[in-house]
């Protein structure tokens, strides 16, 4: 009997112990929700943010206040993103370095998977192949064979170590089979310079940031990087129709909160941040930025991390990268 006793006390303990849990997800927010970005502002993950974090102030009631933490190749925000207490009232949004850094540094204080509930994948932003446009070629396939030819000509920018740029540039040597020097620049405007003087004769670069000196004739997009055709360039055909086959890089993200976050809050700020994607005028400002929105649920961002994880740590081995 006092067995018996002693069990329903404990079962009565365990269902108490759930009440907070439920009660706090049921109440939230009740306060400001933080948005840690590791980046500097005016990037792409830092756009999406201050945009969709306005909607969410207005639709869930609490001011949105976004932080940025740029540093350590986005590493230091996703570090504090990670130790953050896992409430939903600090929340983070990634780029493209998210699921590569973990090849290229040995003592992250953080796992891509292990580390973050998954709540939303925001955005591709597509990539673009962007040659001196005096070079004689007008497509991939007569840019390779001009760099095959001219081998001490063959220079491609990158943006630096772990950058999507740098990967999408080893992809691109795979693929083509050119011998070709990588310069990296500490970002991608750094890199620009040398490319519009012909220094470079590459830079595989976002759209959102080459875009302008495409339209001004200052550089010649012949490629796009992702399987489909962009929007904000429907004229230039992808490496893979252009015979590059299953070449597909980009740089992509979403918001990701501490592991252990209620599933319920995650389950709200999916639905809250899937809504303010669909709205017109989210889409215009940030399509207006080469931001190609995505969407869906948390299992479906947790399932593209762990595909990007698969195909940029057999990038990283075979080009041979050591991490630091």
């Amino acid at each position: 009997m006092q067995l018996a006793a002693l069990f329903k006390i404990l079962a009565v303990s365990a269902s108490l112990a759930v009440v907070p849990s439920l009660s706090s997800a049921q109440a939230y927010p009740s306060r400001a929700i933080k948005i840690i970005v590791p980046a500097p502002p005016g990037g792409a993950i830092d756009t999406i943010a201050r945009v969709v974090g306005d909607k969410l102030a207005a639709s869930m009631g609490q001011p949105v206040i976004v932080d940025n933490r740029p540093g350590a190749s986005n590493n230091l925000g996703t570090d504090v993103l990670a130790k953050s207490a896992p409430d939903g009232y600090t929340i983070g949004i990634v780029g493209g370095s998210h699921n590569i850094n973990k090849f290229l540094f040995k003592n992250l204080s953080w796992d891509p998977e292990k580390s973050f509930e998954p709540i939303i994948y925001t955005h591709e932003v597509p990539l673009v192949f962007a040659i001196y446009p005096r070079i004689p070629a007008r497509t991939l396939p007569e840019f390779v064979a001009w760099m095959k030819a001219n081998p001490d000509q063959a220079k491609v920018a990158t943006s630096g170590r772990g950058s999507a740029q740098e990967m999408a540039a080893e992809m691109f040597r795979m693929a083509s089979g050119v011998q070709m020097l990588l310069v990296p620049y500490k970002g991608s405007s750094a890199a620009h310079p040398d490319l519009l003087a012909g220094r470079t004769a590459l830079f595989i670069d976002t759209i959102s940031a080459i875009q302008s000196q495409v339209k001004a004739g200052n550089a010649l997009a012949i490629a796009v990087s992702t399987r489909k055709r962009t929007v904000s360039l429907p004229g230039v055909p992808t490496a893979d129709e252009q015979g590059l086959k299953g070449y597909d890089a980009n740089t992509n993200g979403g918001f990701l909160a501490p592991a252990g976050t209620p599933q319920a809050i995650v389950a709200r700020l999916n639905a809250e941040i899937n809504a303010a994607l669909k709205l017109p005028d989210v889409r215009a400002k940030l399509e207006a930025v080469g931001v190609e929105i995505q969407g869906g649920t948390p299992q479906a961002y947790a399932a593209l991390i762990k595909s990007d994880l698969a195909k940029w740590g057999k990038v990283v081995k075979e080009a041979g990268i050591q991490p630091e």
